[in-house]
C-alpha cells in the first residue's frame, strides 16, 4: 500500500522501526496505567457498581488486543506520513496515550470517579480527533482504532454510572 506525502510523492509505510517505536510507547502507556490500578483496594471494593460492569479480570483480556491495535495503527500511520503531518500525527498519538494512562491515576490513585469521568470524556474527544486525523492519511490505521474508541466509550458510560452511584 502506498500513500501520498504532503509534497505529493508516494511514500511507503515504515518498516519495523516505526512499529517498534509505537509498541514501546504503547507498552510504556500500559505500564504507567497499570501501576496505578488497585482493584483489590478497600476503596474500590466498596464502590457501588452497576450489574453490567465486567469482572476485573476481563479488563486485561480486553486491553491487551486494544493496545496491540493502537501500536499497529500508530506504526502504520506514522510510516505513511512525512513532515508536519507526521509530527502532528505523532503528537496526537502521544497525547492520546498520556490521557489513556492518566485515567487510571485519576480513578484509582486519586480515588476520584468524578475527575476520571472528566478524563475519560477528554480521552473520547482525543480518540475522535485521532481517528479523524489518521483517516485522512491512512484509513487502515483509522479502522484499527475503532475498537479502542468503542471500548473507551463503554468505559465512559461505566465511569458515569460509578460517578452517579458513588457521589
Amino acid at each position: 500500500m502506498r500513500l501520498i506525502s504532503e509534497d505529493a510523492r508516494p511514500v511507503a509505510p515504515s518498516g519495523w522501526k516505526g512499529y517498534a517505536a509505537a509498541a514501546v510507547a504503547v507498552a510504556a502507556t500500559a505500564t504507567a496505567g497499570s501501576v496505578a490500578v488497585d482493584a483489590d483496594s478497600d476503596w474500590y471494593r466498596s464502590l457501588h457498581k452497576p450489574a453490567w460492569q465486567p469482572p476485573s479480570w476481563a479488563f486485561g483480556l480486553v486491553w491487551t488486543p486494544l493496545y496491540a491495535s493502537i501500536a499497529f495503527a500508530a506504526g502504520h500511520a506514522l510510516g505513511g506520513t512525512r513532515g508536519r503531518e507526521r509530527a502532528a500525527t505523532a503528537v496526537s498519538f502521544g497525547v492520546n496515550l498520556a490521557l489513556n494512562a492518566g485515567w487510571t491515576w485519576l480513578f484509582f490513585r486519586c480515588r476520584s470517579p468524578r475527575a476520571a469521568l472528566a478524563g475519560t470524556l477528554v480521552l473520547d474527544l482525543s480518540n475522535a480527533q485521532l481517528i479523524r486525523r489518521t483517516a485522512g492519511t491512512d484509513p487502515v490505521a483509522a479502522r484499527a482504532l475503532l475498537p479502542y474508541a468503542a471500548w473507551c466509550g463503554f468505559a465512559t458510560a461505566l465511569n458515569a454510572s460509578l460517578t452517579r452511584r458513588n457521589p
